[in-house]
């Protein structure tokens, strides 16, 4: 009887292991799976055409910038366009490190004190109920609603109230309240536990630590998000119409005096546009392929639900 019972048991035991492979297995053929990946492949290139094009232009000499139909790659390198923006740059009256200082500067500052002040404010409008909190959350959607176009005066006037145009603060001070950040940063403080930060309040835990210590960690994936729309935001932007000394403007303004206006291009210097274009690439697409793996980890061993 015992042995009867083992192998009825052990009969069990192999009917639920197969249920749970037959599960666990997707219902879809080898064609299926080629078909899906066929269709991730084509989606994929035309994501990608972009960048790809933009690479290789940089790469490519006066007479082949000018090819019709285009070509997409470039068929004799050169790196004379990258070498051509390096002198231009070289005999301009300000020194090209200098505007690179400016625009790493503008773009540290202000994506810190973004993080900072949207983590912050996140976390107490998602875990704290005052008067007026639900109204403040609404306006910050409506906010994304619109175009940077839109508030340019007003913000231009408040800034000149304060004294701030044609200083780094015009443009750090204002990108604080980037809405898209503190969007995100709430919805994610959203599914942290209330009875987490309850319990660290029981064993004696001040707001500050509970900030620092539990919060901060568990919206690593938003606050890396949010660093990254900050960055691709303060980075490209030439910031004219709020900096007028020269020694105090970004670097995508100073490129784009070099290449020429959109309604008089430069033909001369195509290829230094090309060539501009890769340079202002580089930091945004490199920040997101370094914090991409980051987010998906962070993501996945922070997903802590109540």
């Amino acid at each position: 009887m015992a042995i009867a019972t083992r192998k009825g048991n052990f009969g069990v035991q192999k009917t639920r292991k197969k249920r749970s492979s037959a599960v666990l297995r997707p219902n879809r053929s080898r064609s299926g799976d080629v078909f899906i990946w066929f269709m991730l492949a084509i989606f994929g290139f035309f994501f990608a055409f972009p960048l790809i094009f933009a690479i290789n232009n940089a790469f490519k000499p006066l007479n082949e910038l000018f090819l019709f139909p285009p070509r997409l790659f470039v068929i004799n390198p050169t790196l004379n366009n990258l070498q051509d923006l390096f002198i231009i740059m070289s005999r301009s009256w300000v020194t090209f490190s200098r505007y690179v200082f400016n625009t790493v500067f503008i773009t540290a500052a202000g994506t810190i004190g973004h993080l900072l002040v949207a983590s912050m404010g996140a976390y107490a409008v998602s875990k704290y109920e005052f008067p007026g909190s639900k109204m403040f959350f609404n306006l910050v959607i409506i906010t994304l609603m619109f175009s940077g176009f839109v508030t340019a005066i007003p913000n231009f006037l408040v800034l000149a109230g304060l004294g701030w145009i044609d200083t780094y603060w015009a443009v750090i001070i204002p990108h604080f309240a980037f809405p898209m950040g503190f969007f995100l940063m709430k919805q994610f403080i959203d599914t942290v536990p209330q009875s987490l930060i309850e319990s660290a309040k029981i064993d004696g835990a001040k707001e500050w630590m509970i900030y620092t210590r539990i919060v901060i960690p568990l919206i690593k994936p938003a606050m890396l998000t949010g660093m990254i729309f900050s960055v691709q935001a303060l980075w490209n932007n030439p910031q004219a119409n709020l900096i007028y000394t020269e020694q105090l403007k970004t670097l995508p303004f100073a490129l784009s005096q070099i290449v020429g206006s959109p309604h008089t291009p430069n033909i001369a210097r195509a290829g230094v546009g090309a060539a501009v274009t890769l340079v202002m690439m580089v930091v945004p697409i490199t920040l997101f392929v370094v914090a991409q793996s980051n987010i998906l980890k962070t993501m996945a061993n922070s997903g802590i639900k109540e």
